[in-house]
């Protein structure tokens, strides 16, 4: 045996005995670890299409990770919108049974109950990463006693981060400017804009730039740079508003047919889990990461960056108050997750207030000097 074989098999040896398995432990390799697990073979449903590569990017990213990680045991089979059920299907086939898993955005069912939108984004929610401070911190609980309604049990995989309010024909200067406004846009925040005079239109994500272009739509929400710039939506209009208000960070959950999770080994339960937190993970890395350089190809192409007006988010804030308490007062799912959220909101803005928000504030006006 070779030098770097034996210091090979001392390490994992190592291993074995520091994580507490004992000296019987150590003349088990992971093959034979792997041998004991049963042939499993899944399919998951994105309800996103194989061109949002970030996106359906996640769920390639999982399965691949599901399969390493059991010696290719345990292989799920990630397919697009479109090839085995539409995207805003996704989640209805796995409750159905119809696939063992969906990687979607809940809110994509928000028509069937408003309480699907808190398992993405709702307006003048959380961002990012206050999102996955209150998953883990009793928001995944309350969420999956909602979804097992529906016969799934959902787990953070990924996020886009804050996005991007969209492109408009013509700059919104004041509230008054959005009354009549066609606008590409849906769930919770179609019904706040509807408030406000808008008119939500209903648009294919590969119709947007000729919608646009076309003067069919005045305005269309999509993702963020990296995403918008690929959809060619610059073609169709230039003024680029900002923030999403609607979307302070979008998660994105795989949902596991409930019946199929409660069969599972405990030891494929476990990988699921990770491989969701280690997806979760890269995808907001890699928005993050690919961003900037979009952005900058977009504004060297015409765009005109415009953050909303005050006024006009003073008026959207209002709207999406009423809507939140019509809401609350006939649906009591919806209101037990809406008062936990915004309470946690409440508390992490008190904290963000501070370090958070005091270091970025900095930052950037240093940015500027560097």
């Amino acid at each position: 045996m070779r030098e770097t074989e034996i210091g090979g098999l001392m390490r994992r040896r190592d291993f074995f005995k520091t994580a507490g398995l004992g000296a019987a432990a150590a003349g088990v390799t992971a093959p034979a670890i792997a041998q004991s697990m049963p042939e499993t073979k899944w399919r998951l449903t994105s309800g996103f299409p194989r061109s949002l590569d970030l996106l359906f990017g996640g769920a390639e990213v999982f399965c691949k990770a599901v399969a390493e990680a059991t010696d290719n045991k345990f292989r799920i089979e990630p397919s697009p919108a479109g090839e085995i059920a539409a995207g805003a299907r996704a989640l209805d086939a796995a409750g159905e049974g119809t696939v063992e898993m969906a990687q979607t955005a809940s809110y994509y069912s928000v028509d069937k109950d408003p309480t699907f939108a808190f398992g993405t984004a709702v307006p003048f929610g959380l961002n990012g990463r206050m999102q996955n401070a209150w998953f883990t911190s009793g928001g995944g609980e309350l969420l999956n006693a909602f979804y097992a309604k529906h016969k799934v049990v959902a787990f953070a995989a990924g996020n886009t981060g804050c996005q991007m309010g969209g492109w408009f024909r013509k700059e919104l200067t004041q509230p008054s400017d959005l009354s009549g406004l066609k606008f590409r846009i849906g769930g919770l925040a179609a019904q706040m804009l509807a408030k406000l005079g808008v008119v939500p239109q209903q648009v294919a994500g590969p119709d947007l730039a000729s919608a646009l272009e076309q003067g069919t739509i005045d305005a269309a929400a999509w993702v963020g740079p990296y995403d918008d710039d690929k959809a060619g939506l610059l073609k169709g209009a230039d003024t680029y508003h900002y923030p999403a208000w609607w979307e302070g960070g979008a998660l994105i959950l795989n949902f596991v047919n409930l019946d199929r999770w409660n069969a599972l080994t405990p030891t494929y339960r476990a990988v699921l889990r990770t491989a969701c937190a280690s997806t979760n993970v890269w995808m907001q890395s890699k928005y993050d990461a690919a961003n900037p350089a979009a952005l900058k190809r977009l504004v060297g192409g015409g765009a005109r960056l415009k953050q909303f007006p005050d006024e006009v988010m003073d008026a959207c804030y209002k709207a999406a108050s009423d809507v939140y308490a019509e809401t609350s007062a006939k649906n009591a799912d919806f209101k037990k997750i809406c008062d936990h959220m915004m309470a946690f909101r409440g508390d992490q803005y008190l904290w963000w207030q501070l370090a958070e928000y005091g270091f970025d504030t900095y930052m950037i006006k240093a940015r500027s000097r560097a």
